[in-house]
């Protein structure tokens, strides 16, 4: 029996070096598990390339290009068939990587290979060839590959360069797109119930699909994916996302609710809505139906009551909400100040309607007296939620009498600012995180509000001075120079083409124009603003000596905002503990950078 290995076993891929366990073994066959650096009686030069003559060593004889079973060989796609892949990366091109990881493996209609199964169930390398026939301007007509055949191709060449077009031309789209909406808007078919499809029925669907419309779109996804620096894969995403909503919407629809779109994410994670919703928008595809949360927050509270009462509640929360251009007129408040008036008002409204009112004109000043909760917080805001009410109420003719205009006022519960422990500030001043060390250093030494330091933007610091909108001009200290450079720096470095103006992004709004959220950058730091923000201002009142006149002219505050700072001076130990605990943690702040 014979024991010489066949040709292509001597070929594949060889075994480390017994030694050194780096290198491959010389040779498979005759079998030497050393390398030629690691040889008995070596090292010994390895011979050049039986193929090519290269010096580039690697095993039976061969160098690492010629080699079958090198992690350079150069082989074809097995995929695409593209010719240019390497063994290292599983034989397959970049895009056929793509495609593994983003298509299902499958029979293609066209060839019957076995192979990821994109669009209208071709293969890549069917598509492309019918790429390569279409038309300028037309979707690619995969029934010409019965005639032409296949065009093999390289692989992991770059696309071709799309011409950029001229802004008369988006311009000329975008009316050519509007045109075809008026003509829509004639006619319309509400949904009489709505059924969820099958997930994964519909991530078939998106690569088998015929209907396409997002040449429609592409131009305005790629100018928005240009314009605010998109990742590729942020816009594959946008574009998986428009072929998977007109798989939703009848034939022939454009238009496209918002509700649909945040139901993506139930079928398919691999998309991106909020930034669908961007390109809809812009492209003037998009029915914004977004319920806001304070309206169902508003509805929530006020389910129960009855009908009456709930009728009244809706003009107060419509006038709170847009305002009132009628006398008497009112300005629009925020929706953070109208949630917690209805939390304040929601427990008295449903104990009056559990004792049988049925309309706020019912109430008198002795039943506002009776379901006035005791704890001070609460009554403060539920004073002020019903004085809010019954205002609106009677200007609007909707009850008889007000019952808050014989009540006093309730004022609300002084709390006394307490300083910080000097060792928690000064671990977040040094946090490993840029972001969350110069907004710590920007409210530690500068008192600046949450809502201010969120606001900043990049042309409101000029040369080392911050302009904020109230006009005040600060000029920064030399610890928020240091780590304003360094977060400059960081922020360069990870959002290079970003767009945003504010000084503070994250991931989510680097490429959109929007502020971060509420708990940005503190989430990270442990700390709460408003508690460094008080830190700061007690250190300046009692460097002052309890100057109110400049503690309102430096921070911003109104005179009785200050008067609740300048009030610890009475206090015997916050008299020699403050100066002392904020001078340490500044010194150290300034060394430290």
């Amino acid at each position: 029996m014979s024991t010489t290995p066949g040709i292509g076993s001597r070929y594949r891929p060889p075994r480390t070096c017994f030694s050194c366990g780096v290198n491959r073994a010389a040779w498979t066959w005759p079998r030497v598990e050393y390398c030629y650096d690691c040889m008995p009686g070596g090292p010994f030069t390895p011979p050049p390339c039986e193929r090519c003559g290269s010096s580039s060593y690697f095993s039976q004889g061969l160098c690492e290009r010629c080699h079958p079973g090198s992690p350079d060989y150069l082989g074809s796609c097995k995929d695409c068939l593209a010719w240019g892949v390497y063994r290292r990366h599983n034989w397959r091109c970049w895009a056929c990587r793509w495609w593994f990881g983003h298509y299902p493996v499958g029979d293609c209609t066209y060839c019957g290979r076995h192979a990821p199964i994109g669009v209208q169930g071709a293969c890549r390398l069917c598509l492309e060839s019918a790429r390569r026939v279409a038309e300028p301007g037309q979707a690619p007509d995969l029934a010409v590959l019965a005639r032409i055949g296949q065009q093999l191709f390289f692989a992991n060449l770059p696309a071709p360069r799309k011409p950029k077009r001229s802004s008369s031309g988006v311009r000329a789209l975008r009316r050519a797109l509007a045109a075809q909406l008026d003509r829509q808007a004639e006619w319309g078919q509400p949904e009489l119930f709505h059924i969820d499809p099958d997930p994964e029925l519909l991530r078939q669907a998106t690569t088998a699909g015929a209907r396409d419309w997002t040449y429609m779109t592409d131009t305005i996804v790629f100018s928005h994916a240009e314009k605010f620096g998109w990742s590729e894969r942020q816009t594959n995403q946008v574009r998986r996302s428009l072929k998977m909503i007109q798989l939703i919407r009848p034939d022939g629809a454009t238009q496209v609710r918002a509700s649909e779109v945040l139901r993506l994410s139930g079928y398919d994670t691999n998309t991106n809505r909020v930034s669908t919703l961007d390109v809809l928008a812009e492209a003037g595809f998009l029915i914004d139906d977004r319920v806001p949360t304070i309206v169902t927050y508003f509805e929530s509270k006020t389910e129960g009551l009855p009908q009456a009462m709930i009728d009244q509640l809706v003009v107060w929360f419509e006038i709170m909400r847009h305002g009132s251009h009628t006398p008497p007129r009112r300005k629009p408040r925020d929706d953070h100040t109208t949630r917690t008036l209805i939390l304040g008002l929601a427990p008295i409204l449903h104990a009056w309607a559990g004792a049988g009112v049925e309309s706020l004109a019912q109430i008198n000043t002795r039943m506002v007296s009776q379901v006035m909760p005791d704890e001070p917080s609460q009554r403060h805001w539920a004073d002020r939620g019903l004085r809010s009410v019954f205002s609106i109420l009677k200007a609007r003719k909707l009850i008889f009498t007000n019952p808050m205009k014989d009540l006093p006022t309730v004022s609300v519960r002084q709390t006394i600012p307490m300083p910080l422990d000097p060792a928690v500030i000064r671990a977040a001043l040094n946090h490993p995180d840029p972001a969350t060390a110069l907004g710590v250093a920007i409210v530690a030494f500068h008192a600046l509000t949450n809502g201010q330091t969120r606001a900043i933007q990049l042309t409101d610091i000029v040369d080392g001075r911050l302009t904020l909108p109230d006009g005040r001009t600060i000029p920064l200290a030399e610890p928020v120079k240091v780590r304003l450079a360094a977060w400059l720096d960081h922020r360069a470095a990870r959002w290079p083409r970003t767009l945003n103006p504010h000084l503070f992004i994250t991931q989510n709004t680097a490429p959109r124009l929007l502020a971060p959220g509420h708990t940005f950058p503190w989430k990270k730091a442990g700390l709460n603003p408003q508690s460094l923000r008080s830190d700061r201002i007690l250190q300046e009142i009692y460097a002052t000596g309890g100057d109110v006149r400049r503690i309102c002219d430096l921070f911003g505050l109104s005179i009785a905002g200050a008067s609740r700072y300048a009030a610890t001076l009475g206090q015997p130990s916050f008299h020699e503990e403050i100066p002392v605990r904020r001078v340490r943690v500044l010194s150290e702040s300034v060394h430290d950078s």
